[in-house]
């Protein structure tokens, strides 16, 4: 109950930082123009002063506040900075660190997601009305009005707003977005249809089975709510740098302070010891890496996930659009004894060039690949249950189910190949069985190169499958990429508690591509949503590919590890140059002025380090395919 309080606090503090960092910005720019004017210092400094009461004010007392939770992250030694700033008459400098730490601060949040953006990309999903018929008449009504039992349309392109059964209609729903199955799924009378599957070019007439509340799509949304509840909150790579510099910091001002008697020592090493590195050079490369991810395609939504991706030793994959293509392919043709396979795929391809049936286009790309000759088509007829029928060159053919030939015809048991993992349609060519085409979802070329070398080149130590396809295909796909470890027939509660329980034990990333795949995005350290099928996925992925491959995720994790690599060049060489340099201000051979000097010198190469990456290598990927 106390998440949504938490959140609003959470955003007006973030709104507050943004308002900061462009009022620090204005009043620098007043201050200057007032000093191009000529104006007296004291004018000059109006704007300033402004800034720190009203900017430097609310982040010093949110500093302090962490201070006294013993939180000593680099940001509290910018807030001290602040004070010491203003003690020594520095009204610029201090300024300058009120932007930097609101600044930061406001350019995080601007990539950051917020937590009802996942439910808003799932409610644009459903219609705000259903179609109700009442006799002859069509009705619109509000989804809470539906109830068990009501005959409800949906129009062709429309969501399905409950679980239901098509009792009129014959066409095809996209499912891929709630169940993870890679194909338009068929439906006729009988046919089960999901809240939220979206229906083809026929409108179907349905029962409904549920409540809209009860559906699986509401199920879905409250499982991504109550896993953006939980999801584990990741300490950012500058904080954890500045645990052990800001008490490093203060110990040298301090004893400085206490060994020379001055304290002016105590205000020059904290001058020098400003951790502009921390605040500056790490969101410059954060900043620059996202801008180079998304030139190539790749969307960050969380800067978290740049700083965590390189750490993770575990990755996780659905299988449906992810390690798969999630179209199906024609893989074999097994012909009865006597029949020419090569003028089956003839027969069947010609016929299939006039059915809708979501195999139909792989058979016919497959006849189109072997050249397979246009022959004379006639009385075709596609009934709904009745699967695809048609006289070919003169010789009637019949497509088919295992299910419907056998109960129609129980002694053709013999004749057929034991049944195998994937999807098949059975073929009868004048009334006799003829042959059986099969069917995979073809795993991506890159998958087994990709799988190959995430271990010795991205130090992964396990990999995993968890999908909600069947067992048989999850294992195919398996053995074809790489993949020992296999969890099949996982619904999205299911996903979410293997992925809550391995991020638990280490860093993890999931990979995913449907709604289905949401919930385990949210509450892996990072989420890789291949985002261009849905708007749901993106919103829950820390990162989207938008052109969807395997090399656009390596390509990820190579920024990742580049981005850390840099940001700690950058990070951890400023602040060891500040060491030196409070060295010497703790010997007394740098006053506050001169230390504030160097310490700009500093912080101007830490920058010009970070703006390395901005320069991309030749390659972002390191695998065969």
């Amino acid at each position: 109950m106390n998440r949504p309080h938490r959140t609003l606090a959470h955003d007006i503090f973030r709104s507050l930082e943004t308002a900061i960092a462009f009022l620090a910005l204005a009043m620098i720019a007043v201050s200057l123009v007032f000093w191009w004017l000529g104006a007296s210092e004291i004018v000059q400094n109006v704007p300033l002063w402004t800034a720190l009461v009203l900017g430097g004010g609310p982040l010093v007392w949110q500093l302090l506040q962490k201070l006294v939770k013993r939180e000593f992250g680099s940001d509290l030694l910018a807030g001290i900075s602040i004070v010491v700033s203003i003690v020594l008459g520095e009204y610029l400098a201090g300024t300058l660190v009120v932007l930097m730490l609101s600044g930061g601060a406001a350019l995080e949040a601007y990539a950051v997601r917020s937590a009802s953006s996942v439910v808003q990309a799932l409610a644009r999903r459903l219609p705000a009305t259903a179609h109700r018929q009442v006799g002859l008449n069509i009705e619109d009504i509000p989804l809470d009005q539906i109830r068990i039992g009501d005959t409800l349309i949906v129009f062709p392109h429309e969501a399905a707003p409950v679980d239901g059964v098509v009792i009129e209609g014959h066409g095809v729903m996209d499912e891929s977005y709630l169940t993870g199955e890679p194909f338009m799924m068929s439906k006729t009378p009988g046919s089960a249809i999901l809240s939220g599957s979206v229906n083809g070019e026929t409108a179907l007439v349905i029962k409904a089975e549920a409540l809209p509340v009860d559906s699986r799509y509401a199920k879905i949304m409250r499982v991504i709510q109550s896993a953006e509840g939980e999801r584990p909150r990741l300490r950012r790579l500058g904080d954890k740098l500045g645990a052990w510099y800001t008490p490093l910091a203060l110990a040298i001002a301090a004893l400085a302070w206490a060994i020379s008697g001055e304290a002016i020592r105590f205000l020059a090493v904290l001058v020098v010891a400003t951790p502009c590195p921390l605040l500056i050079a790490i969101p410059v490369t954060i900043i620059g890496s996202i801008s180079l991810a998304a030139k190539r395609a790749i969307i960050v939504r969380d800067p978290a996930a740049l700083e965590t991706a390189d750490t993770c030793r575990t990755i996780i994959f659905d299988k449906t659009g992810t390690l798969t293509y999630g179209k199906p392919q024609l893989t074999g043709i097994i012909p009865a004894e006597g029949v020419d396979p090569q003028e089956l795929l003839v027969l069947v391809s010609n016929l299939e060039r006039y059915s809708k049936h979501p195999l139909a286009e792989a058979i016919v790309a497959a006849g189109n690949a072997a050249r397979a000759s246009v022959l004379v088509v006639k009385e075709i007829s596609e009934r709904p249950g009745a699967g695809l029928r048609g006289v070919v060159d003169g010789r009637r053919l019949e497509i088919t189910s295992r299910k419907k030939l056998l109960a129609a015809d129980p002694a053709v048991i013999p004749l057929l190949p034991e049944e195998s993992g994937g999807l098949e349609c059975l073929i009868l060519i004048d009334g006799r069985y003829a042959g059986v085409f099969r069917f995979r979802d073809a795993p991506r070329g890159e998958g087994a190169p990709f799988v190959k070398h995430l271990g010795p080149r991205h130090q992964f130590q396990r990999v995993m499958i968890v999908s909600g396809d069947r067992e048989s295909e999850v294992r195919y796909l398996a053995e074809q990429v790489g993949i020992d470890e296999v969890y099949a027939n996982q619904s999205p509660e299911q996903k979410l508690e293997i992925v809550k329980r391995e991020t638990a034990r280490v860093a993890t990333i999931f990979v995913g591509d449907g709604i289905n795949d949401a919930p385990a995005l949210m509450v892996a350290s990072v989420g890789i949503a291949f985002g261009q099928n849905s708007d749901v996925t993106s919103e829950s992925g820390d990162v989207v590919v938008l052109d969807s491959s395997l090399q656009k995720v390596d390509e990820f994790l190579h920024i990742s590890r580049r981005m850390r690599r840099i940001a700690l060049q950058s990070a951890v060489g400023g602040m060891l140059l500040s060491v030196i340099a409070m060295g010497f201000a703790f010997a007394g051979h740098l006053p506050p002025v001169t230390g504030a000097l160097i310490q700009e010198v500093i912080d101007v190469f830490a920058v010009l380090n970070a703006l390395r990456i901005s320069l991309p290598p030749k390659s972002l990927f390191d695998f065969d395919h």
